[in-house]
């Protein structure tokens, strides 16, 4: 399906990938009332939800129900979560946001490729807003959760920004696959460093000391494994959590890390979503892994470069891989 005008608004103000939104959601209550959940939820986790709304309900304030309890950690304020999810107003049948399919209509999985996951944070204004996720804390990873409420509860100021009544009941069904607390790391002993490549300092929650060695930068990608994780395989299409650190070749300057932010990085891994060097790279790696990459000018930004970046810029990454989903 083509997305709307007001699916696009949406995407643009909640921070949602394109790819997860079908259409917009229009139309609003009648009124009525009924002291009933909004919504019925059917199917099994990991399988695409049924819901069907109760013609008769009216929104009030937001209620969470566990649908299905998972036995994973718990999830705490601030955690980075990888969810599958459907977003549904009342008065529309199509779906506002739904990670199992694409813009046109189709899955988004197969036996080959993981699901793209949304990712946001529990709590905290992120991808979603704070309200939509707040009920999600103190559930476990591997449930599934039905959020309900009106969209003036559930998106605040959103609701006018994408033309929603506020009135209007909304209902959100979540799996949550995984849950990364943004502050963690690789840990072990680290590998010396290969003859050639830059040395690396890398400690608590700060960004990692990259000091470039003397000589002329690589001309093919290099790439050494300095911790090894053993967590669960990197594959192509996975949403990746990663905490990195970026300096150029050239001046040994920091130009980007995640460790500056107040989470990690997510981003779904061998679709073209980051550089070539980091799809080439980071596929077939392990969570727990801390992977040291120098990337020549073809294997990351070319001539062109990239913001800070100048053109044909050799640029030095250190990246722990924190979790996959």
């Amino acid at each position: 399906m083509i997305p709307t005008k007001r699916a696009r608004r949406v995407v643009a103000a909640l921070a949602v990938p394109a790819i997860l939104l079908t259409a917009a959601a229009c139309g609003s209550d009648d009124g009525s009332s009924s002291s009933g959940p909004l919504a019925a939820v059917s199917g099994k986790p990991g399988e695409q939800p049924t819901i069907e709304f109760d013609e008769d309900a009216a929104a009030g304030k937001t209620s969470v129900e566990v649908l299905t309890e998972g036995d994973g950690a718990e999830v705490k304020q601030g955690d980075m979560l990888g969810m599958d999810v459907i977003g549904k107003t009342t008065g529309e049948q199509s779906d506002l946001v739904n990670t199992w399919m694409t813009q046109d209509g189709q899955p988004t999985t197969s036996d080959e490729t993981p699901r793209p996951q949304l990712v946001t944070q529990a709590g905290v204004e992120s991808a979603l807003p704070e309200a939509i996720t707040e009920p999600l804390i103190g559930t476990q990873v591997g449930s599934r959760v039905k959020v309900e409420g009106t969209a003036g509860e559930l998106l605040g100021e959103t609701a006018d920004a994408v033309g929603l009544d506020k009135d209007q009941g909304m209902v959100w069904v979540f799996d949550i696959n995984v849950a990364i607390d943004p502050t963690s790391s690789a840990t072990g002993e680290q590998a010396p460093v290969e003859e050639g490549m830059p040395e690396v300092v890398a400690e608590g929650q700060e960004p990692a000391t990259i000091t470039i060695p003397d000589g002329d930068a690589p001309a093919e990608l290099r790439e050494q494994t300095l911790i090894e994780g053993d967590g669960a395989e990197v594959l192509a299409g996975h949403t990746l959590f990663v905490q990195y650190t970026g300096v150029n070749w050239e001046d040994g300057e920091k130009f980007d890390s995640s460790w500056d932010r107040d989470g990690g990085a997510s981003f779904q891994i061998g679709a073209g979503q980051v550089i070539s060097g980091w799809d080439e790279t980071l596929v077939g790696k392990h969570v727990g892994d801390r992977v040291l990459m120098v990337l020549p000018p073809d294997k990351a930004y070319g001539e062109a470069g990239n913001a800070s970046i100048p053109g044909n810029s050799t640029l030095v990454f250190v990246v722990d891989i924190i979790g996959v989903a």
